[in-house]
């Protein structure tokens, strides 16, 4: 075994002021411990609230997406529709005219 070397305790005697002082700042460390760790769960709290926010986000965005794509067909849609229907008016009024004509040159006949 190796031979051990006895230091006798040194106790410090400090001053009444002294021991304060470091009481003091024990409290207010032990304080500013205590209100960093609250910090650091409202900044974990903060974040989980803000990942939540981003998600929520996203899910718009992608319903944006969506409508706006939908709306892109309903107004391809929509024109296809109007212009069928101009067109069936237009023949409509090309027999309408055609018939009118007919009915005109029979009566011109019966006189």
């Amino acid at each position: 075994m190796a031979p051990s070397i006895a230091v006798p305790s040194v106790k410090n005697h400090q001053s009444p002021a002294t021991v304060a002082q470091e009481e003091v700042l024990r409290r207010r460390n032990e304080e500013l411990e205590r209100e960093l760790k609250r910090s650091l769960e409202r900044e974990e709290k903060m974040k989980g609230e803000l990942k939540k926010t981003w998600q929520r986000l996203r899910v718009a965005e992608d319903a944006e997406e969506r409508l706006c794509s939908q709306l892109g067909e309903l107004e391809a849609e929509a024109m296809d529709q109007a212009r069928d229907y101009r067109q069936r008016l237009v023949t409509l009024m090309e027999q309408l005219s055609v018939a009118q004509k007919v009915i005109e040159s029979g009566s011109v006949q019966m006189l």
